[in-house]
């Protein structure tokens, strides 16, 4: 690999600044690297080093590296492995893709503190994450050793070292460093990334400076001063009002300062490269994460890792006014207050630091205003991340939905319970009606409730819920198409918020092509790229059934869409949705050739195999769908996916007895997923009245849904079973009366 850093004396910038001086308002700027930043911003400077952002990669040297390589060895599931120095490099001797020891180079260096990670390069500029990284923190911290980030992974894991879980070009390189361009060759499966600067230096949050060393020589007055993007705070000033407990945001202003910092503090997919869209919406570059149920809990607290912004969306903060640098020194990154102080900013210190408020010992740890409404959750083993939802504790949510609240994170020998009374007795027992009512709501959709249907859509057009919120539920709303959910997509469409129009179109997915094109065709011209390609994607599924006047107005989205999936066609989620278009346009063979791509670069991507095989059944080579799903089985043993599509092929084939060995298989591999014990119940009626009564109980057990019940019922009742009635019990509230009738006539 390569770089490109840019080290300009002080000659050289005389010179540009008198080149752009003359060429001021023609030229795009350019990047012109943190040496030219320093003379005029010594203060940042100082503060930006030894950061985060300045140690979030580094050529792997003495001054980068923190981990031990004095030849120290780790045993790992039985195998040794070795840290060690040869000459001035560092070396590591671990288990490759083909799970035999070798020796590899360690050419980079990826983050600082609490942990270390390191990298190896290879041949076709494919840059790996080792498994093993260096604890930093102190020893009495139980810091100073090396540990295995993932001790539990197979080989077919996405994150096993040298699969794309952990490849830098993909997963890292775009927050990692400055000025970055991926370059990847989708024909040749080979990298040539390429950065102005191996880190997060100056420009990449204030964007190339050149035409703000031209500024500086100039007279000119300019909002962001030369720079494409306007970084200063969203208010500038704060006020208190005689009976105010929070100070009030005096003229609030747009600026660039949230969604520079969230290009990469969010849990987001990037689909463009170009960094004349950064300062404009951030769905021209990425796409956001909306509170899915992997990532977040029901009540939109965090679950996995996601890097802030998605739930500070939903704080009351984000509402008022504050931005990033009301509490991070930007430089630094370092909180510019300590303690409760920084909080204190805009919350009277009498009203919230006392005890009449937090209900702890003045200065003990839950006397501190983050340990109740910033909760961490550990990552990595040792990486403590703080939830910025900035929520109140609320252990209903724990008895009712299952997350987590800050009371227990602490008393963790005492139960929700407990602290429940507690918090009743301290305040009003509905203080967080806001985070319930959605809550609530995200709980039952996940449990495919029926009456989660109006709540959500109510929730989507809810004008006091945070607009992430209000887009997560209409993502929700896909499972339950109807008349809610058409008033509740309509108005979004027409939001001025992207994520609540992102949200619009998957809550669409249902509906039939002719009320989905009505829906989503003026979206094809949204001024947001994310918004224009997730509608055309949606829309092209059906494309033979669209007129060709709709074709064609779909076709220039529909080409920005391509352009998504080849940008990230190092990927095989992203070969797979260009097999899917071409096999949606009736394009086969270049379907064919796309999922074969995305099988070769990606074996483990399960998806692949399953549409491939879609695509043979739709030619009626049923032998050919089980070649190739069982080729998929075998590259990756732990998809449910793959045995059930396998059973479903040999179901097609009237090979019942294998069929029903598979779907056991998948139901063993995804317990939660209702569809499979559902399709394996059915599949057990010829052969056992009650494992297929066990099955389909299962079934609507794991997901609430009435038609799970029903086809219980009425299995229960063509053999004549004693549980007849207590299902119809249960089936009753559900459904219809007639449909209650209907089955007791049968009976």
């Amino acid at each position: 690999m390569s770089s490109h850093c840019l080290n300009l004396s002080l000659s050289s910038v005389l010179a540009l600044v008198a080149v752009l001086t003359c060429a001021y308002s023609v030229q795009a700027a350019d990047f012109v690297g943190t040496e030219t930043c320093i003379d005029c911003h010594q203060t940042e400077y100082q503060d930006w080093q030894g950061s985060d952002h300045d140690m979030s990669m580094r050529h792997a040297d003495s001054s980068s590296v923190r981990g031990d390589f004095n030849d120290i060895t780790l045993v790992h599931n039985g195998m040794e492995n070795r840290f060690f120095i040869k000459g001035e490099q560092y070396w590591v001797k671990i288990a490759g893709s083909d799970g035999k020891l070798s020796d590899y180079q360690i050419k980079y260096t990826l983050g600082h503190d609490p942990l270390q990670q390191y990298m190896v390069e290879f041949e076709d500029g494919r840059i790996q994450l080792i498994p093993f990284a260096w604890d930093t923190r102190q020893q009495e911290s139980g810091g100073q050793r090396w540990y295995h980030l993932y001790p539990e992974q197979k080989v077919t894991d996405d994150f096993y070292w040298t699969n794309p879980g952990q490849n830098w070009n993909f997963m890292c390189a775009d927050c990692h460093s400055t000025n970055l361009s991926k370059n990847y060759d989708s024909q040749s499966n080979r990298y040539d990334t390429q950065w102005s600067e191996i880190n997060v230096a100056c420009e990449a949050c204030h964007g190339p400076a050149s035409e703000h060393i031209a500024w500086t020589a100039t007279d000119r007055q300019t909002t962001a001063i030369g720079f494409s993007r306007d970084l200063s705070k969203p208010v500038k000033n704060w006020r208190w009002a005689a009976d105010s407990k929070t100070a009030i945001a005096d003229k609030p202003h747009a600026t660039d300062q949230l969604q520079t910092c969230a290009q990469c503090h969010s849990r987001r997919t990037q689909i463009s490269e170009d960094n004349s869209l950064v300062s404009q919406a951030f769905g021209d570059r990425y796409q956001l994460n909306l509170l899915d149920q992997n990532h977040y809990y029901d009540d939109g607290q965090v679950y996995d890792e996601v890097f802030v912004y998605g739930s500070f969306l939903q704080s009351k903060m984000h509402k008022a006014g504050v931005a990033c640098s009301n509490c991070h020194n930007p430089h630094s990154n370092k909180l510019v207050i300590e303690g409760n102080a920084l909080c204190a900013q805009c919350h009277k210190p009498s009203v919230f630091d006392v005890s009449g408020h937090h209900q702890h010992e003045a200065d003990s740890a839950g006397a501190q205003c983050i340990n109740c409404h910033m909760p961490q959750t550990t990552y990595m083993q040792i990486d403590e991340r703080r939830d910025h939802s900035f929520s109140i504790p609320n252990p209903s949510q724990t008895i009712k939905l299952n997350s987590p609240n800050a009371c227990n994170r602490c008393h963790q020998d005492e139960s929700a319970e407990w602290a429940l009374q507690h918090t009743n007795k301290w305040h009003d027992a509905d203080s967080d009606s806001e985070s319930k009512h959605f809550g609530d709501a995200f709980y039952g959709a996940r449990l495919g409730d029926p009456n989660a249907s109006h709540t959500l859509s109510y929730i989507a057009q809810d004008i006091k819920q945070a607009n992430i919120v209000r887009a997560a539920a209409l993502e929700r709303l896909q499972n339950y198409p109807g008349r809610n959910g058409v008033v509740a997509i309509v108005r979004a469409t027409r939001n001025h918020d992207e994520n609540i129009r992102l949200g619009a179109i998957t809550a669409a997915k249902p509906y039939p092509i002719k009320d989905r094109w009505r829906l989503l065709s003026p979206a094809l011209k949204d001024p947001v790229l994310a918004i224009r390609t997730t509608a055309a994607s949606s829309l092209v599924n059906d494309w033979q059934e669209l007129t060709k006047q709709q074709q064609n107005q779909l076709k220039s989205a529909l080409n920005e869409y391509i352009k998504v999936q080849e940008f990230n066609s190092d990927r095989g989620f992203a070969r797979t949705n260009l097999g899917n278009i071409h096999q949606s346009l009736g394009q086969l063979k270049r379907a064919e050739q796309y999922y074969l791509e995305s099988i070769k670069i990606e074996p483990i991507f399960a998806s692949a195999y399953v549409n491939l095989a879609d695509l043979y059944r739709g030619q009626k080579k049923e032998q050919q769908a089980l070649l190739i799903l069982n080729q998929g089985m075998l590259a990756q043993p732990s998809d449910a996916n793959l045995p059930f599509s396998y059973a479903l092929a040999l179901l097609r084939i009237n090979q019942d007895k294998q069929a029903i060995k598979y779907l056991q298989q998948a139901t063993k591999l995804a317990p939660e997923n209702s569809r499979f014990w559902y399709v394996y119940g059915i599949a057990l009626i010829p052969v056992s009245t009650d494992k297929a009564s066990t099955a389909l109980n299962e079934a609507y057990q794991t997901s609430g849904n009435p038609q799970y019940l029903y086809a219980l019922c009425e299995h229960l009742i063509n053999n004549r079973s004693e549980d007849v009635q207590r299902c119809l019990t249960q089936l009753t509230p559900l459904v219809p009366a007639e449909v209650i009738e209907q089955l007791e006539v049968k009976h």
